[in-house]
């Protein structure tokens, strides 16, 4: 039996990406063909600050960010945790954000990824979790570029779209 799917508002996850500024990203990839690839260089595009998390690449760079081992080694804070590893290795990752002084605000997991008990522990010490979304298809869902490619982003406004920087590039509201 599979986990009912998760349902977050759109107003909660606009809060969460106008808010962040600096997101560690565990599993990411300097394989340009990887999915972590492409969202880390969209985050960055975005002015995101996105720290690279591999063990295997500790000390190289990935777009031009140095890679660290693990959580403890990012010499600042972070404001989000972004999981581009399978659902079996979250729990030792909560863990690894839950023991950061000062603590992330936001545990997200990439598409496909879930697991619902490391969940609740970060709930319960006051972070926000997101699970099985990506934060590049959100961002672009919410600002609207997303619906350039003829997706329906289910956001429906009269307002002007916020002018992002460079090509076709809108944000989600006023500049962080």
């Amino acid at each position: 039996m599979s986990a009912a799917p998760l349902r977050y508002e759109d107003a909660t996850i606009r809060e969460i990406l106008t808010n962040v500024k600096t997101i560690a990203m565990v599993g990411a990839s300097p394989k340009e063909n990887r999915p972590s690839y492409f969202v880390l260089k969209y985050l960055l595009a975005k002015d995101f600050r996105v720290i690279p998390v591999n063990p295997g690449l500790a000390g190289q760079e990935i777009l031009g960010q140095t890679v660290h081992a693990d959580l403890a080694s990012i010499p600042e804070p972070v404001d989000m945790v972004d999981i581009f590893r399978a659902s079996d290795a979250v729990p030792g990752i909560v863990d690894q954000a839950l023991a950061l002084d000062p603590k992330p605000k936001v545990i997200w997991t990439q598409l496909g990824v879930r697991h619902d008990g490391a969940a609740e522990r970060a709930e319960a010490a006051g972070l926000a979790v997101i699970m099985d979304r990506c934060p590049k298809i959100e961002f672009a869902r919410l600002s609207g570029e997303i619906s350039w490619n003829g997706v329906n982003s289910r956001v429906i406004s009269s307002r002007k779209p916020t002018r992002g920087q460079g090509y076709q590039s809108l944000g989600l509201g006023p500049k962080r």
